[in-house]
């Protein structure tokens, strides 16, 4: 072989090696990237504890938690309770419930920390990318002035009137519904939104089952927010900087193993959001679990102008049917209690900080053979409510 002839099969192995070579370059690049992700998400831990969940529970101590990672948080002052805490004068005494989350079987965080589920190497692989990790990748409000249907997104809920809203209260009864794909998710939520497009700002909480994002089916209380639409602020929970822990007890994309059974024993949860100065702080059951601070938002700042509630889910059309995804129980509005999931009490705040029963709320659905809504008795002790639901994929929903 001549000279040029040898050049030219080096040339040609180069070829072939090369993309191996950038391949494990890049894959090593992307190591790094994870590597560096998980180190900046998961804090230094004063104690940690294994639950049978699989999940680990880090006990943070409480000013080294991810939230101040943020730069608009760099110089925060955490606010260890609010001012005030708003009252509903329903007179409905409802059952409680210990409601607690799965990792409480093995410890309890100490005083001055938080519980921070760890993020773990194989959560951020499970996402489509490392940028995206934690985050909707698709707009999720039923209101989203950018929501496109075909996405995928499918809804039952109940909306306000618009108006200026400074908090909502609630219960939602606790299910867990069956996900037929690791990237369908089924949620049962409060949206607090403003703005429109891409400035949009929403505070969201709710149960979820989502495997893409826990690596598993079990039902988990969550958190989201967004201050632009859902284009690159925000996640869920801890995924990102932002929401500020206070509780020891409950963590935010914590397990309940808890949950209603059809025609049984029936659970349900009560959640309260409200802004005190500037920030919009949790409340889940009796615990204050942490808030979003203001400084996050920008239309938010002047009040909500729409609340909903309500049931969300994916639908991804695997084989080209709908998704036998379950939202709620997994059956129709129509069925009712112990059958059908609800939410009930339903209340919003107003510019006094006084809960009020909100008026003229109206429902938004897509395909109502697949899930629908239904409003319930009105003036029963349950106030404004409503069942929702439904099983998917049906005769009347192919």
């Amino acid at each position: 072989m001549g000279m040029a002839g040898f050049t030219v099969a080096l040339m040609m192995i180069g070829m072939i090696i090369s993309p191996c070579v950038y391949g494990k370059e890049f894959s090593d690049h992307q190591e790094i990237k994870v590597e560096r992700l998980l180190k900046q998400l998961n804090k230094h831990a004063l104690i940690s504890i294994k639950s049978e969940d699989g999940d680990i529970i880090d006990c943070v101590p409480i000013h080294s938690q991810p939230a101040f990672d943020h730069p608009l948080l760099k110089n925060h002052i955490i606010q260890m309770k609010p001012s005030f805490i708003p009252e509903s004068t329903s007179t409905y005494t409802k059952k409680k419930i210990n409601a607690t989350q799965a990792w409480h079987k093995n410890g309890r965080c100490p005083k001055n920390t938080v519980p921070i589920r760890r993020i773990k190497k194989e959560d951020i692989l499970r996402s489509k990318s490392i940028k995206s990790y934690g985050k909707k990748t698709t707009p999720s409000s039923p209101q989203a002035t950018t929501f496109d249907p075909s996405k995928g997104h499918e809804y039952a809920v109940m909306n306000s009137m618009n108006g200026t809203f400074f908090g909502t209260q609630f219960s939602v009864n606790i299910w867990k519904p069956e996900v037929q794909v690791a990237d369908e998710f089924s949620l049962a939520q409060t949206w607090l939104v403003s703005g429109v497009g891409t400035t949009r700002n929403t505070i969201e909480a709710g149960l979820q089952v989502y495997p893409r994002i826990y690596g598993d089916n079990n039902l988990r209380l969550f958190v989201y927010w967004t201050a632009d639409g859902y284009q690159s602020t925000g996640c869920y929970n801890n995924a990102c900087s932002g929401f500020v822990q206070r509780s020891n007890l409950i963590t935010v994309g914590g397990t309940y193993t808890t949950v209603s059974e059809y025609d049984g024993d029936q659970y349900d949860l009560s959640m309260l959001i409200w802004k005190d100065g500037e920030n919009w702080w949790l409340k889940v059951g009796e615990e204050l679990v942490g808030y979003w601070p203001g400084k996050l938002f920008n239309s938010l700042g002047d009040g909500a102008t729409i609340v909903q509630w309500g049931g969300e889910i994916v639908n991804l059309e695997t084989g080209g049917k709908h998704t036998t995804t379950d939202m709620g129980s997994g059956h129709f509005a129509d069925e009712g209690f112990k059958k059908s999931s609800y939410f009930r009490n339903l209340m919003t705040i107003d510019e006094t900080n006084t809960l009020i029963e909100p008026q003229g709320v109206y429902p938004t659905t897509r395909h109502d053979n697949c899930y629908n809504i239904k409003a319930g008795d009105a003036g029963s002790s349950w106030g404004v409510n409503f069942f929702y639901g439904g099983p998917g994929q049906n005769e009347r929903c192919p």
